[in-house]
């Protein structure tokens, strides 16, 4: 059965106080609803001083979806790094183990936008050196001892439910992430379809002499969105999938590789092109794959019709897939 994910990114743009609080609750209400529904995982993620409000905190938001469920994860993918101190980041997410009994997963990145190390007084160029602190300090904090941290002597409580420590995977799309993921012998999350990455993965792992797995993305990882008449929702709400879109993809360099990415520049490009998809539940189920993401709060989408994907994906879908 394919693994089933809801994603939230909170992107509002124009959007009030008053309208982003109504979004944040109408999150939480629909990652309930589908955990009493059987949906695996929310997955949220992080990013900085967007004009469009994109979420910065997903660790925050995480604790609000863990507090609020039963069973389903949340996955972190990904918290940016370097822009974390370690210490801290080390007891947030201890802490949110504790809370949810293992249910957090936590994807950890350096980032692409040198924008939001500047906004956050850390140096773009040190993220690397600051990323493999940053991993070290967590699996060493995570052991409940005594560990040398900046020349101090710390010991970082309580110590976190999952042992030896709570999920924690590298992301990345280069070869140091790879590398670092295999000298510590933690998985690996590469951001698109990189058999070759995976190969070097595998090889580091072999000199390092660690365990380790692979969380590969397929081919194509389309955001999905369900509908009765794609059509009208195409017509009627295009343009929220295209903003994210365009967004996503001026973020992102040459050099960047993602699962997602998008080169459409109109609403009509963006459907034949295929990352952002809008089916009916019968063509949900028929297109296979080993997961299904669904966005349904896309690029500013009206919560209203945010509901209506959740019902069907939920109500119409889900059963079907399991049975």
């Amino acid at each position: 059965m394919a693994f089933t994910v809801i994603r939230f990114n909170l992107v509002a743009p124009s959007a009030t106080p008053e309208s982003l609080s109504d979004r944040y609750r109408a999150a939480l209400e629909m990652a309930t609803y589908a955990d009493d529904r059987g949906v695996d995982t929310i997955q949220t993620e992080e990013h900085h001083g967007a004009a469009d409000n994109w979420l910065p905190s997903p660790l925050t938001f995480a604790g609000a979806v863990l507090g609020a469920t039963r069973r389903i994860a949340v996955t972190v993918s990904a918290v940016i790094g370097p822009l974390h101190d370690p210490l801290r980041l080390a007891e947030d997410i201890a802490v949110l183990d504790l809370l949810s009994r293992g249910r957090l997963v936590t994807v950890a990145g350096i980032g692409y936008r040198p924008e939001e190390y500047a906004a956050h007084g850390v140096d773009w160029q040190r993220r690397g050196a600051l990323q493999d602190e940053l991993l070290d300090t967590l699996l060493a904090a995570w052991s409940g001892e005594e560990f040398d941290h900046r020349g101090r002597t710390v010991r970082v409580t309580p110590r976190p439910y999952t042992q030896p420590h709570p999920m924690l995977l590298v992301g990345g799309s280069s070869r140091p992430a790879a590398r670092r993921a295999a000298r510590l012998g933690l998985p690996f999350f590469p951001s698109a379809h990189l058999p070759e990455l995976e190969a070097y993965y595998h090889r580091m792992r072999e000199e390092y002499g660690t365990d380790g797995f692979c969380m590969m993305p397929a081919t194509r990882t389309p955001l999905l969105h369900v509908s009765d008449d794609p059509d009208r929702t195409w017509a009627c709400h295009g343009e929220h999938f295209l903003h994210e879109a365009r967004i996503y993809a001026s973020w992102q360099s040459r050099d960047i590789h993602s699962a997602v990415r998008s080169a459409a520049a109109t609403v009509d490009e963006l459907r034949a092109e295929g990352v952002y998809r809008v089916m009916t539940p019968d063509e949900c189920l028929a297109m296979g794959g080993d997961s299904l993401v669904l966005h349904p709060l896309c690029g500013g989408m009206p919560v209203d019709e945010g509901w209506r994907s959740v019902h069907l994906f939920c109500e119409q879908v889900l059963p079907r897939l399991k049975g």
